[in-house]
């Protein structure tokens, strides 16, 4: 069964936040760490997975995205705090 996930990145000092959908969370992230996605993520530095979830349909993951971009910073940062208190990378653990 094919898997979606939703995903917040973060840079180092966890100051600027971007919410993403893909079907492949590794790869995704492996790019934004290499660098080799243009736009927002590359310009601010976005490389840190600190936040996911998993979905099996395409729809609710995208339904999701759209929830928590257009929500405010502060529900993310609870979204993030209650998976990760941390802040560590979780693209290790993958």
């Amino acid at each position: 069964m094919k898997q979606y996930y939703v995903y917040i990145l973060t840079n180092k000092t966890n100051k600027v936040l971007y919410t993403g959908v893909t079907n492949n969370l590794k790869r995704r992230i492996y790019e934004h760490k290499e660098k080799l996605v243009d736009g927002f993520t590359k310009k601010y530095n976005l490389c840190k997975l600190a936040y996911y979830e998993i979905f099996d349909n395409a729809e609710n993951a995208i339904i999701r995205e759209k929830q928590i971009k257009g929500g405010p910073r502060n529900k993310k940062i609870g979204l993030i705090e209650k998976m990760n208190p941390e802040w560590k990378d979780l693209y290790e653990d993958l």
